[in-house]
């Protein structure tokens, strides 16, 4: 990778995550929150422990672009999809561990704030990303990377965890 092709896919990682992760974890959740709930002066077990969530959810998401940007080569949103399939790292273990980070920020931030509007805004957006997943990503890497996703797929669960996939010797989507 090129020290320029390699700038371009970090800037865009970084403007990727602030407008769509950011807007979805940070903007809407902002705008969306109960103006009846107080705010919080104290932390409380409760705080500490929604925080806790909202740490392992990011963490879950930058380790994830950086899979992307490093051995896919590409980048999350449709400016610059990877290259190769990315199937090391935390997707081994779950097809969409992107996702899943995200829905644990937006799951912190309810316990935190014990918002019943953050927690129907997080239920709405995992049904729309399940759509988006279902009728248009899935597809397009079944198209774009045909047998491998495939056999990928077949192997790693969408959303819940379970023991980790090894590609075959023969898939170079490592």
């Amino acid at each position: 990778m090129s020290l320029a092709s390699s700038a371009f896919r970090w800037i865009g990682a970084a403007v990727f995550t602030i407008l769509v992760p950011g807007t979805v974890t940070v903007l809407l959740p902002y705008y969306f929150l109960d103006q009846s709930v107080p705010g919080i002066r104290t932390w409380g077990p409760s705080q500490l422990a929604a925080a806790a969530i909202i740490v392992i959810g990011a963490a879950i998401y930058f380790r994830c672009l950086w899979d992307f940007v490093i051995a896919g080569r590409g980048l999350p949103g449709p400016v610059d999809h990877p290259k190769t399939l990315v199937v090391r790292g935390l997707y081994r273990y779950v097809r969409n561990p992107m996702y899943v980070g995200v829905l644990l920020v937006l799951i912190g931030e309810v316990l935190f704030f014990r918002s019943m509007t953050l927690l129907w805004y997080a239920l709405i957006w995992l049904g729309v990303v399940h759509l988006n997943i279902s009728l248009y990503e899935e597809p397009y890497l079944k198209h774009r990377f045909g047998e491998s996703f495939g056999e990928y797929r077949k192997k790693v669960r969408r959303w819940i965890p379970r023991r980790p996939y090894q590609p075959s010797d023969t898939d170079n989507s490592r």
